[in-house]
């Protein structure tokens, strides 16, 4: 029986996680993006917020509509954002180029305004969200498709999920806060022989956490 290790050969001989399926935008989102350490705010929120747009729908749906997103909701500009009102909100449903879902709409704004008051409470967005990076002891010791495929949520995911919900945040559960957590860096969930698995490994070794 063969085994399935979750790895694609690309047309450069090398050996990547097999969720990009080889697809241009999707394969240089993978290498270029994924995974890398974020700390600037303005991208958490946007990734977040992202993150919410995807629930029920692929990453890849959201990554083509990306620009649109920005676009849209002035480059997420949370405090730009939180001053969206009705007008603005009729206007978004009327966008062909993003997701037209009134509550998904109205979260990103509802999150913009919690963003601001995150920000008087802990500093920035990033200090709060790298406050949950898990401890290296709880990671897996190898990581391949099934093991990863078993973690959907972590304990690490549910508590920023909890904590985000306190504070009034919306479409955040466990899955989508774990899910922010792969893309953004606080976690290396590229699979054991994928050629971008050490080069960020590296990049986070030499990420300086925000305070």
């Amino acid at each position: 029986m063969s085994v399935d290790t979750g790895l694609i050969e690309g047309q450069d001989g090398k050996l990547r996680c097999w969720w990009h399926g080889n697809e241009p935008d999707y394969l240089a989102y993978h290498d270029n993006e994924w995974g890398r350490p974020v700390c600037e705010d303005r991208r958490l929120f946007e990734k977040i917020c992202l993150e919410g747009f995807q629930a029920g729908l692929s990453w890849l749906t959201i990554l083509r509509k990306r620009d649109n997103f920005r676009k849209a909701f002035a480059g997420f500009d949370f405090r730009e954002v939180a001053g969206f009102d009705d007008g603005d909100i009729d206007r978004l449903m009327q966008d062909a180029g993003i997701v037209r879902h009134r509550g998904k709409i109205e979260s990103t704004i509802n999150n913009a305004n919690r963003a601001i008051d995150l920000i008087r409470e802990t500093g920035s967005l990033a200090a709060f969200f790298w406050s949950f990076e898990p401890i290296a002891a709880s990671r897996p010791d190898v990581l391949d498709k099934q093991v990863l495929f078993k973690m959907p949520k972590t304990a690490e995911s549910s508590a920023m999920s909890k904590e985000l919900k306190k504070r009034g945040w919306t479409f955040v559960g466990p899955t989508t806060a774990y899910a922010f957590m792969q893309s953004m860096g606080l976690v290396n969930d590229h699979l054991q022989g994928c050629c971008c698995r050490e080069r960020v490994e590296a990049e986070r070794r030499e990420f300086t956490r925000p305070a």
